[in-house]
């Protein structure tokens, strides 16, 4: 059985996830690249950044599949959140993961705000890291429990969600808000569908021209989104 089951790899299964690393400086870099770099792990460095610019040319260049990016740059504090919003305009596909130096909660939300699909505390071992890569890039997004209560209790404590434009007209049909408010409840696109008697394509669908009007890109910014009409 083991033999069938070696025989059944593709190559897909055997490829490397290539990661573009961005510290504020390059020592830091190169100690990630070395950690990262281990013929047991299935990762590739395509590339190092210290630098907003660096970042931006190193994703045109390589299109990485994961982004790890410092809250910290050489442009100044902060300066690797503020890349966030520009990569996921240039390069949709590459999925960042934050590297914070604290789990501070404003910082945690800030990074899923800008487009983080993880974040990650600096105190956290090798091993999480990795696991936190290969997480994210199946499509999943990592947060630790610690951090997982910052963003809700930001979001307990944020306005209703404003579905409406500035003239008071509903953004959403009826419909949509049904899926919204599902979505934001924590239902998979399979629940979904159950309670609201759909397919999941349908609710794909939705989901899609959800996104669309409301301008963002994925379920965890939804979630998010009432963050950013506070009042």
């Amino acid at each position: 059985m083991a033999s069938t089951a070696r025989m059944g790899t593709t190559e897909t299964d055997r490829r490397l996830i290539d990661v573009l690393i961005a510290e504020d400086n390059p020592m830091d870099c190169q100690l990630l690249k070395t950690a990262l770099t281990n013929p047991r792990l299935p990762f590739r460095v395509v590339s190092c950044a210290v630098s907003r610019a660096e970042i931006l040319h190193s994703v045109n260049e390589h299109s990485p599949d994961i982004a790890l990016i410092s809250e910290n740059l050489q442009d100044g504090p902060l300066s690797g959140l503020s890349t966030l919003s520009e990569l996921r305009t240039s390069s949709p596909k590459t999925s960042v993961i934050v590297l914070l130096r604290s789990s501070c909660g404003d910082l945690i939300v800030d990074a899923f705000r800008a487009g983080a699909k993880g974040v990650l505390c600096r105190e956290e071992p090798l091993q999480t890291l990795c696991k936190c890569i290969s997480a994210v890039h199946q499509g999943q997004i990592w947060a630790n429990s610690s951090q997982l209560r910052s963003i809700l209790y930001a979001f307990a404590n944020a306005a209703p969600l404003n579905l409406s434009n500035a003239h008071g007209h509903p953004l959403l049909t009826k419909r949509e808000t049904d899926v919204v408010k599902l979505v934001v409840d924590g239902y998979a696109n399979r629940d979904v569908a159950a309670k609201l008697g759909l397919t999941e394509h349908t609710v794909s669908n939705y989901l899609f021209h959800i996104y669309e009007k409301l301008g963002i890109s994925s379920r965890v910014e939804l979630v998010l989104y009432s963050l950013k009409r506070q009042s």
